[in-house]
């Protein structure tokens, strides 16, 4: 089979998978933008955290041109991504009971705030703690998982629980167990995980959803532009200065 032929397959599951999340999760798109609309409007701040790869979907709507500026990265060490030695000190860190309770506690979040956790599997002890505290505290839950997991897998929470099972609002990636799109005999495993691509697409859709929730009440929505356009540092500036009291990335 020639390489063509394989991205051809990959990217038609990604497009795929796209399809099934424009016409599977409307409403909970709608339900989380609206939520996220809701928070600002009433002064509350926004927070996203992922493990791991989930970070990347996490990072990409945090100080992002286009995007809304009051969203901040909640960081956890050790797991923000892929860049602790040795990586896999960050996948075992997901399964640490306690973490989640103690980096929120140091964190800003509070009631009346918005976080949004994403986790492919969402049976790791760290997204299904971090969302049952983040309730505990007055926040409001946004969770992004494969629901599929919890139907195939053991949860690896002391409660049995799942992501899922903890939040306001679930929006469902479709990804299947295991995040491969693709098999080939001559390959001895699935292969081309699409997890990034759809989780991030599917994050944007809410996001944009937020910010024309809040144009539609007479509210400009607090959007970042791409610094590399003329006035984008201006504007930024601006934006910065009149919502500094929600933005932590700054610090």
């Amino acid at each position: 089979m020639s390489d063509s032929k394989l991205a051809d397959q990959y990217l038609d599951a990604a497009i795929g998978l796209l399809h099934r999340i424009r016409d599977e999760e409307a409403e909970p798109i709608t339900a989380a933008g609206t939520l996220l609309a809701d928070t600002v409007a009433t002064g509350g701040r926004l927070f996203a955290f992922g493990a791991g790869h989930s970070s990347l979907a996490a990072q990409d709507i945090v100080y992002r041109a286009g995007g809304l500026a009051l969203m901040n990265l909640l960081a956890v060490p050790g797991v923000v991504g892929v860049d602790v030695m040795p990586a896999t000190l960050g996948s075992a860190l997901e399964r640490v009971d306690g973490l989640a309770t103690a980096v929120l506690d140091s964190s800003p979040l509070r009631a009346g705030d918005a976080l949004v956790i994403i986790s492919l599997s969402g049976r790791n002890a760290l997204p299904v703690e971090m969302a049952m505290h983040a309730r505990t505290l007055g926040a409001k839950v946004i969770g992004v998982t494969s629901v599929a997991y919890a139907a195939r897998t053991t949860s690896r929470h002391a409660s049995g629980t799942y992501l899922k099972d903890h939040c306001n609002i679930v929006l469902d990636s479709k990804i299947a167990v295991g995040d491969a799109e693709l098999t080939l005999d001559t390959v001895p495993a699935p292969f081309a995980p699409a997890s990034t691509v759809v989780t991030t697409a599917l994050l944007q859709a809410v996001m944009a959803t937020a910010a024309g929730t809040l144009a539609d009440r007479g509210i400009d929505p607090p959007l970042l532009r791409s610094g590399n356009v003329d006035g984008g540092h201006d504007w930024n500036a601006r934006v910065l200065e009149e919502y500094g009291d929600r933005i932590f990335y700054r610090h």
